[in-house]
């Protein structure tokens, strides 16, 4: 490997559960991470971005760690690395940032060392770290997909968007941690919820995949963990009683939240009444909360040699305003 040899890559933020598929569905969105790195005399980063500014700056940051994971895995050693990264993603609000650093890090050091590892593997490593398979193969196979961890290895099938989805999601100004999130749920349900889960899960992975928006409706309903962290995110309740009356085609908790991602037709009339109502009940209950249009995003994270496509000239920086602005 050549020693200024320095890989980039741009990994998507993703969104989790689409509601009944707890653990098991994931989207990829149009909202994004950038990882550039190399081989370096001594690590070093260089974080940019608001989102970035709490990230750690020695080798317990995650991406560093990952990447180490990987060469690891190769059987090559690079200690040494020199990581620039910006963020749009927020951090600790259900959009994946965790997962985006996760397999940013992952592809860009395979990448780095001439990618012996296949993406399946990197899959697998990348869901025994986050203990759940659907943010992270969001993020690398791009689309939507459906998932099955069994705690070695995860099975995995990708459904191409349906063209007319759009999504828009609110996002909370406050954090909301997984692991608290995680401890709202029960320890076990009713054999009625989890019959009520399976079935709207399974109506919704085949509405996405023939492109019937007409059924996500009532396919995004969920009675395993949404219900219990209602109270974790105000106006949440009301927000998924009262969306699809707004133009939503359906709404659910962004992964663990506190996010809101309803899924709106391309074509609907009524998009600027749906976001004035999300808004309108965040403010309510006194949260201050901002919105983003995205699309769901097709491609998953995507490494290029800064070396063998033109790029020496074109520095990190340059290069995100340029991705940024277009």
């Amino acid at each position: 490997m050549s020693n200024n040899r320095k890989v980039r890559v741009k990994i998507p933020a993703s969104t989790a559960n689409l509601g009944p598929g707890f653990d098991t569905l994931g989207m990829a969105l149009s909202l994004y991470a950038w990882i550039e790195m190399g081989e370096a005399e001594q690590t070093v980063f260089h974080l940019y971005g608001d989102e970035m500014k709490d990230v750690a700056r020695d080798k317990s940051n995650l991406i560093y760690k990952v990447a180490q994971m990987v060469f690891d895995e190769a059987g090559i050693s690079v200690p040494e690395l020199e990581i620039s990264m910006h963020s749009e993603i927020p951090l600790t609000r259900g959009l994946g940032s965790s997962a985006s650093a996760i397999i940013g890090g992952m592809v860009a050091a395979n990448a780095l060392i001439g990618s012996p590892l296949s993406n399946d593997r990197l899959f697998d490593m990348a869901t025994a770290l986050e203990k759940h398979p659907d943010n992270v193969g969001a993020s690398l196979f791009g689309g939507i997909i459906a998932a099955a961890w069994d705690g070695s290895h995860a099975d995995v099938i990708r459904i191409e968007p349906p063209e007319d989805l759009e999504v828009l999601v609110v996002i909370p100004e406050f954090e909301l941690a997984t692991s608290k999130a995680r401890e709202a749920l029960p320890s076990s349900v009713t054999v009625a919820d989890a019959v009520y889960n399976v079935s709207r899960s399974s109506l919704l992975t085949g509405a996405l995949a023939c492109g019937r928006l007409d059924l996500i409706g009532a396919a995004m309903r969920d009675r395993l963990h949404q219900p219990y962290r209602a109270p974790l995110v105000p106006g949440m309740e009301t927000v998924l009683a009262e969306a699809t009356q707004h133009g939503a085609l359906g709404i659910a908790l962004s992964g663990a939240g506190p996010t809101l991602i309803a899924f709106v037709d391309r074509r609907e009339p009524g998009k600027s009444e749906l976001e004035a109502f999300l808004m309108e009940t965040m403010r309510e209950q006194g949260i201050e909360a901002r919105t983003r249009w995205l699309l769901p995003c097709r491609t998953g994270a995507l490494a290029e040699s800064v070396d063998e496509n033109g790029m020496q000239n074109q520095s990190f920086l340059d290069m995100i305003k340029g991705e940024v602005r277009s």
